[in-house]
């Protein structure tokens, strides 16, 4: 029987493979600075594929207690190695009732899903899956939020719904956001909008003809960008009518 693998464990071994150099940069990259999207975040310089790499190894060994601990640290790497590891589990749960377990671990800990690598990495393998045959209300409440990050997990969590042509939730909540002030909502909203698009051209071509003069430039900008150059430029211009 494999030994159990706490918080403290991944910690320190995260820490012997960091890199100061590295995290100074992330710091920068992820607008830790006083004012930006992730001031005061922690950075030890760590790369995401040995994060990836470590949750693989040990994420058979790690309780949900563990990674709600991973999920509190203020290092950024452990909560992403923590959010690595949650979704492995969850991706391999046996059934209804440790599903449940694990998502509630995920929305219990959303405080540390605070930047978008952690909310891009998660929200659309666990909320998205867990959701897609049940009430969505949760997603409204989070779009709500005075939370920008629980916010964007409403948004990103679509993709899995957009996966499997499920496209009514994410133009509600898009339609919703449409005047929300921060761009890494309208590049989000873009996003999973472009999403629509690449399943369903109609579907988000009727949505952006509705509400394109409205839109955020940058929300528009990826929304329409797989689109074919005349039909960008139409859009771009406000000449689609």
């Amino acid at each position: 029987m494999q030994s159990m693998i706490t918080a403290q464990d991944i910690t320190r071994e995260l820490q012997t493979l960091g890199n100061k150099k590295k995290a100074a940069g992330l710091q920068r990259f992820f607008q830790t600075q006083p004012g930006g999207y992730g001031e005061g975040d922690l950075f030890i310089g760590v790369s995401v594929p040995t994060q990836r790499k470590l949750a693989g190894r040990v994420y058979r060994q790690v309780s949900p207690g563990e990674i709600a601990r991973l999920l509190g640290s203020e290092i950024h790497e452990s909560r992403l190695t923590g959010v690595f590891i949650l979704v492995l589990q969850f991706e391999k749960a046996k059934g209804e009732e440790q599903a449940r377990e694990l998502v509630n671990v995920y929305l219990d800990n959303l405080e540390g899903i605070n930047n978008w690598d952690l909310v891009d990495s998660s929200a659309y393998k666990i909320l998205g899956p867990w959701l897609i045959d049940k009430d969505k209300s949760m997603l409204y409440s989070m779009a709500r939020s005075k939370n920008m990050w629980v916010q964007r997990i409403a948004v990103t969590g679509c993709l899995y719904f957009i996966r499997n042509h499920q496209f009514d939730d994410i133009l509600r909540l898009s339609e919703m956001l449409l005047d929300h002030p921060h761009d890494l909502i309208h590049k989000a909203v873009g996003w999973m909008l472009r999403e629509v698009g690449k399943r369903n051209y109609q579907v988000e071509y009727g949505f952006l003809k509705k509400h394109y003069r409205q839109m955020p430039r940058t929300m528009l900008r990826y929304a329409i960008e797989q689109f074919d150059d005349e039909v960008r430029k139409g859009f771009l211009q406000g000449t689609i009518v």
